[in-house]
Formats: structure tokens, sequence, C-alpha cells
């Protein structure tokens, strides 16, 4: 399995940007689909965002399309969550996740990393 830490979580106004990187070690990183969900105190974990292992592929729930992009730099063996225009309703623990391909599904995701909590306030 690989290894993944977050980071670049923090205290946000509403209306700005963060950038959350996910440091990758272990296997080979190229090989895996990467993802960013969240959880929020309460409630159930959240897909936001999936990429292929090439980075040529991206998928995001509704929610986020147009103000959160996705990527990965493999020679870094790291993925980013640029989230822009953000809301209170962005607060929560923030997740990346290594699996076999693309997918929604939390389930299909072997690899988690602890995680990182982003604040938005109003």
């Amino acid at each position: 399995q690989v290894q993944l830490v977050e980071s670049g979580g923090g205290l946000v106004q509403a209306g700005g940007s963060l950038r959350l990187s996910c440091a990758a070690s272990g296997r080979s990183f190229v090989s895996y689909a990467m993802a960013w969900f969240r959880q929020a105190p309460g409630k159930d974990r959240e897909f936001l965002a999936a990429i292929n292992w090439s980075g040529d592929s991206t998928y995001y729930t509704d929610s986020v399309k147009g103000r959160f992009t996705i990527s990965r730099d493999n020679a870094k063996n790291t993925v980013y969550l640029q989230m822009n225009s953000l809301k209170p309703g962005d607060t929560a623990v923030y997740y990346c996740a290594a699996g076999p391909k693309p997918s929604g599904y939390s389930d299909e995701f072997g690899s988690w990393g602890q995680g990182t909590q982003v604040t938005v306030s109003s």
C-alpha cells in the first residue's frame, strides 16, 4: 500500500482559497488513481474529486465543480486540491485516498491519509 500525508489545511475567510497537498510514499504512486473526500461533523464522508493515474481524466461532485481543481505531479508523488470561492459549508476534515481506479465510492480506496482540517469562517 501507499502511505499518504495531507497538508495545507487551515482557517480561511469565505471567498478565500486554499491548496491542499497529499504526499505519497511507498509503492509506485503512478499506479494509483487518487481522490479527495471530506467529512464534516455529524455527516458522512463525501466524495469531492478524483483523478486517474496520468492526470488527464478528472471527476468532480456537483457541489465543487468550478470551484475545486484536482491535479497531480507524479514526479513529486503528490496530488493537490485547489479550492477557490470557499464557503462556510466547506468546513470539514479533508482526506486524500489512493485506489486502483477513479471512483466516487470510498470503499474502492484502500489507502487513506490522516486528514487535514479546513475551516471557512463567514
